[in-house]
């Protein structure tokens, strides 16, 4: 079981090419290290309901990527998606 950082940020996207193209973006905005991975639902045993997640560690101020929290809620809403810190 993968272990989570403490201030980061998941940003969770319906489609994977989304995802990939936002994990890009983050990366030349100075967020890292932006790990794509796919989170099947619990209790989804279709493998078309699966989300594709982007694990955000560090903002580009050096800092936990949750002080971004509002800015990449507001990039995962415009690809139809989500972000929640853990």
């Amino acid at each position: 079981m993968a272990e989570h950082t403490r201030g980061a940020v998941l940003v969770t996207l319906p489609e994977r090419e989304d995802a990939e193209e936002l994990a890009e973006q983050l990366l030349e905005q100075g967020y890292e290290p932006c790990r794509v991975h796919r989170d099947m639902l619990a209790g989804e045993d279709d493998a078309e309901d699966v989300d594709w997640v982007i694990e955000v560690l560090t903002g580009p101020h050096g800092g936990p990527a949750v002080f971004d929290e509002p800015h990449l809620l507001l990039l995962a809403e415009d690809y139809g998606g989500f972000a929640v810190a853990e």
